[in-house]
């Protein structure tokens, strides 16, 4: 498991505006899990921005709500103001470190692609994240997708050929295409784009029938 993220959260009052709470620099928040109580919190809004950015939604955060034991939580749900794009609300999901989750892990994409570097060709990724079932402390924060195996037009990376990490199982189709690289235009391509497929309307006659309904009529 990587560096320990930790985050701070008080138990909300019961009756506060939430308004007021976010205009005091912190934002609301819900804390549940199976088997336990859900519980209304409050957090300092800079503190959840860091440690989300740091967590994602696949990554474990210890959260210490006051005067409670601290919980290993993952961050479900945030909610984002359309303007300002502060943070306006977040819930947390309490885990059991000894049962296995399923969660979402985004590809990160590294290395260079000679279809690319070399061929001039464009990279098509048709995936940008997968399902994958582990324990808790077994969930990677992404999965990395080497593009160097992408040497010819015809190479394909699959679901298949990710390297899972011990502990880590993947739900999607194994043969899934996750990134291709496409051949660059040629001339004759974007001439063929270029062209204009003229269509003789005036031969095309107007009927209020179906033209079912035409056709046994003129049988008759």
């Amino acid at each position: 498991m990587s560096d320990v993220i930790t985050l701070k959260a008080t138990v909300r009052e019961a009756g506060k505006k939430l308004q007021t709470l976010r205009n005091s620099g912190s934002i609301p928040a819900s804390l549940f899990g199976r088997g336990i109580a859900p519980t209304n919190i409050a957090l300092e809004s800079r503190e959840f921005t860091r440690a989300f950015k740091a967590a994602g939604e696949n990554t474990i955060i210890v959260l210490s709500v006051e005067g409670q034991k601290p919980v290993n939580v993952l961050v479900k749900e945030t909610q984002m103001h359309p303007l300002t794009n502060r943070y306006t609300h977040a819930d947390f999901f309490q885990v059991r470190m000894d049962e296995v989750i399923e969660a979402t892990v985004p590809l990160e994409f590294v290395g260079e692609s000679a279809a690319i570097t070399e061929g001039g060709g464009v990279l098509i990724k048709a995936l940008d994240e997968v399902d994958v079932t582990a324990l808790p402390a077994n969930l990677p924060h992404t999965l990395k997708i080497d593009l160097s195996s992408l040497k010819t037009f015809d190479d394909v990376i699959k679901v298949g050929d990710i390297v899972l990490p011990t502990g880590v199982t993947i739900g999607n189709d194994v043969e899934t295409v996750i990134a291709l690289v496409e051949a660059p235009r040629t001339e004759a391509d974007i001439a063929a784009l270029d062209t204009k497929v003229d269509a003789d309307v005036t031969k095309v006659e107007k009927s209020g029938k179906p033209a079912a309904e035409v056709t046994e009529e003129t049988k008759k």
